[in-house]
C-alpha cells in the first residue's frame, strides 16, 4: 500500500477526495497514535516506539508516511508535527467530544450505538 495522495485511488474510494486521502492514511494501523505522541513536544524515534508500544518496522512506515503527507517532520530535536499536523489535531478535537458523547450513548444501549430497526415488509432474497 503506497502513500495515500489527493486525486489518486485510496483504500475505500476511487474519487481520491482530500477527505478520503486523509481517512485513508489516519486509518493506517498506528497512524493516529504517533500523532497523539507527538502532540506535546518532539520525540526521538526510540522515544516514540516506546511511547506507541509498537515495532520499529511499522513505526517507520508511519513516519514516511506521514512525514510525505506533511503532518509529521524530523528535526535535530526527534520527530514533530508540522503546521499542518497541528492544525489536523485541533481539526479532530470536535470528533474526539462527538466521540466522548456516543461512547455514553453506546453504553445506555449495552455497549454499542442504536441501530435502526429494519422494516419488515421487505422479503428476504437469497438471489440478492
Amino acid at each position: 500500500m503506497g502513500i495515500p495522495k489527493v486525486g489518486t485511488n485510496v483504500r475505500g474510494s476511487k474519487t481520491g477526495r482530500p477527505i478520503m486521502v486523509v481517512l485513508d492514511l489516519l486509518g493506517r494501523r498506528g497512524a493516529l497514535r504517533v500523532l497523539w505522541e507527538l502532540r506535546g513536544e518532539p520525540l526521538t524515534f526510540r522515544a516514540l516506539q516506546e511511547a506507541c508500544g509498537t515495532n520499529p518496522s511499522l513505526l517507520n512506515t508511519r513516519l514516511t508516511e506521514l512525514r510525505a503527507s506533511g503532518l509529521v517532520d524530523h528535526a535535530q530535536d526527534g520527530y514533530h508535527l508540522t503546521t499542518n499536523g497541528r492544525s489536523l489535531c485541533v481539526a479532530m478535537q470536535p470528533l474526539s467530544a462527538w466521540a466522548s458523547s456516543w461512547a455514553g450513548a453506546a453504553e445506555s444501549c449495552g455497549g454499542q450505538p442504536a441501530q435502526p430497526k429494519r422494516s419488515r415488509a421487505r422479503k428476504s432474497s437469497k438471489t440478492a
